[in-house]
């Protein structure tokens, strides 16, 4: 088998619909110049390492990788951006010639990468003079292409439809079950707190349409996300009512997919007003 690879350089937080036509065009690439197709990408958000926080993220790590692999390429080579941050653009790539194999490298016309930070495909071109690798130039993105960042914004906006059309897929959020105050179970409405990954995005307050999982389980469910101002929570939660749900689950991981969302979150004068907010929440599903 042939271990020669083309490859693209890129962190694509949440995989969306333009990154998979990138690594489509590198998957036909790497058929046509008959070698394997690869992903190089970084376990942490480069800003997180060169200029302190990175934005909150549409993927955790492992979500990113899931996520990858299911495009079809053949590898995936992850570095720790701390230890090759210095690298200039030609020390970066001779590194991926000679120890990763990669004879072809895709580039977009506004990318970059290196600590000199080049200037277009030409540089890029002239920097990889005598490594055994060529720069190849992107197929142009099809009319509305999509970032992270305008994802970002629309999940913040509680825009979830629209970022779900420029993911391909319904964004998710997954964490352990937490042990909340119990204040929904004496409603008649318990729920099931979720914690997630600290540099997860989590949408803007108000309640959701949601689809839980856990195991094999499937059910239409409802999400609060927010301070529960009502009954004076401190910090934020993430409280999932699945209607008609008896058992426990703790001890299980759930992930809960954003479909909709239905309000904003309000303080109610009253726990039965509350109540009846909740009763018809649920009945929208």
């Amino acid at each position: 088998m042939n271990t020669d690879y083309a490859a693209t350089i890129g962190f694509f937080d949440g995989v969306h619909s333009g990154h998979r036509f990138l690594i489509d065009c590198l998957r036909r690439t790497a058929q046509e110049q008959g070698l394997r197709s690869a992903v190089v990408t970084f376990t942490t958000h480069p800003r997180q390492v060169l200029d302190g926080p990175s934005p909150a993220l549409l993927t955790t790590c492992n979500e990113r990788m899931d996520l990858l692999r299911a495009t079809g390429i053949d590898n995936i080579f992850d570095f720790d951006f701390a230890d090759i941050q210095s690298l200039t653009a030609a020390e970066f790539m001779a590194l991926l010639s000679e120890q990763y194999h990669v004879r072809t490298l895709l580039m977009g016309y506004d990318h970059r990468f290196g600590s000199d930070r080049l200037n277009g495909i030409e540089a890029y071109r002239q920097a990889a003079q005598g490594i055994d690798i060529r720069i190849q130039a992107i197929a142009q993105a099809p009319e509305g292409a999509v970032s992270s960042s305008a994802i970002r914004r629309a999940l913040s906006a509680g825009d979830v439809e629209g970022a779900n059309k420029m993911l391909g897929y319904t964004y998710s959020m997954s964490g352990d079950i937490v042990h909340g105050k119990g204040i929904g179970r004496q409603l008649g409405f318990p729920t099931a707190n979720i914690q997630v990954a600290k540099d997860k995005l989590i949408p803007k307050n108000g309640v959701y349409a949601v689809e839980a999982e856990w195991g094999n389980e499937h059910h239409p469910a409802i999400v609060n996300i927010g301070t529960n101002p009502t009954i004076g929570n401190e910090g934020t939660s993430i409280e999932v009512h699945i209607p008609g749900f008896q058992g426990s689950l703790y001890g299980q991981r759930l992930t809960i997919r954003l479909l909709r969302y239905i309000r904003v979150e309000k303080k109610f004068a009253t726990l039965d007003e509350l109540k009846r907010q909740i009763l018809s929440d649920v009945q929208s599903l």
